[in-house]
């Protein structure tokens, strides 16, 4: 079965296409990434402004018009922080189901890292442990811990790398002062997570997933992303502070340029390594292993597993527009789904 996940978060919104079944491994087939900053484009009022809603249409019907091409089955659409945060949240997504047919679901912070839990554990499987997730998005970060397939702890923090450079640094680069205020902000709010935490002991294993963490691992020596997701890839907090001292002095035009930094995430990358640097410290972690799932396989390994019969009977897709977005098709008799079809 082909599936489709649509992922539109702070930052960009990505399509991933998998070939997968239930009990199998997800097979990435696809993947296509729109760069829109939609948290750059909420207003004073907290609101997401009229041009950034068209430019979140354009770029869901383009990866509706990809995922019909690539074959898709079903398509799961999700939004995160950037949407679920703006008040105006229902009105762009009645807008975008007028005008694409996709229904976004807009996930919690705590069904982010839920379902970001979920990929983790099927990733390194049982002989994990109790295991540690920690996942830095644009506009949240994600922390869930536990010893089963759905974590015992689970809490999602407005301290996204996207979100912290809008609103604690004025200048490119930041100010020490400013890196030195973060930082205290920083330990502060993580303290009271950190001790709910160690009620349940210290992790057999810790991992992070997302660009931010890859990002920072890659420019502490990890393999590169040619060397594929078999590679194993550590983030450790001595190199994690060797790399702030260097990275918080260069401007963005100058992080853009390093090996392993997308031009489109290098303004934000100093927060996003004090946000990580604060939680290894808050959290007594020397080591963190770069998971390469995260919450797009969470939800598609969710969906396999609702139910196996809905998943060996899900009509096939032939690239008909119509068929995609639920209309029927006469010719064959089967209905195509299109939208977030998928439950919790």
């Amino acid at each position: 079965m082909r599936l489709g996940v649509l992922d539109v978060g702070s930052n960009t919104v990505h399509l991933l296409v998998v070939d997968a079944h239930r009990g199998a491994h997800p097979t990435p087939m696809k993947s296509e990434k729109t760069v829109l900053r939609l948290a750059e484009q909420i207003t004073d009022g907290d609101r997401l402004s009229d041009s950034g809603a068209e430019r979140l249409v354009d770029a869901v019907a383009r990866a509706r018009e990809s995922a019909v091409a690539f074959g898709c089955a079903e398509l799961m659409a999700f939004a995160t922080s950037a949407v679920r945060e703006a008040r105006n949240a229902a009105e762009v997504l009645e807008l975008v189901r007028e005008r694409t047919g996709v229904e976004l679901k807009v996930l919690s912070g705590e069904d982010e890292a839920r379902y970001t839990f979920l990929a983790v554990r099927r990733w390194y499987g049982w002989s994990a442990g109790n295991t540690l997730v920690l996942d830095i998005g644009g506009g949240s970060l994600e922390i869930a811990v536990g010893i089963d397939e759905d974590p015992d702890l689970a809490f999602s923090l407005p301290f996204g790398a996207g979100r912290l450079t809008r609103t604690r640094f004025t200048s490119d680069p930041p100010t020490k002062r400013e890196v030195r205020e973060l930082r205290e902000r920083l330990d502060a709010e993580l303290a009271p997570v950190a001790r709910q935490l160690r009620k349940i002991g210290p992790p057999d294993h810790a991992v992070a997933t997302s660009k931010t963490f890859r990002t920072l691992a890659r420019l502490t020596g990890a393999a590169p992303s040619s060397a594929g997701p078999m590679a194993r890839r550590t983030l450790t907090d001595a190199g994690l502070r060797q790399l702030i001292a260097f990275i918080s002095r260069m401007s963005a035009a100058d992080l853009a340029e390093l090996e392993g930094v997308s031009p489109s995430r290098a303004h934000q990358l100093v927060a996003g390594a004090l946000v990580a640097e604060a939680a290894m410290r808050a959290l007594s972690l020397p080591e963190l292993e770069i998971c390469p799932w995260a919450l797009r396989e969470g939800v598609i390994l969710r969906r396999l597993d609702q139910t196996e019969e809905a998943v060996q009977t899900a009509p096939a897709v032939n690239g008909s527009i119509d068929q995609l977005s639920g209309r029927q098709d006469h010719s064959s008799g089967r209905t195509g789904r299109y939208g977030a079809r998928w439950t919790q």
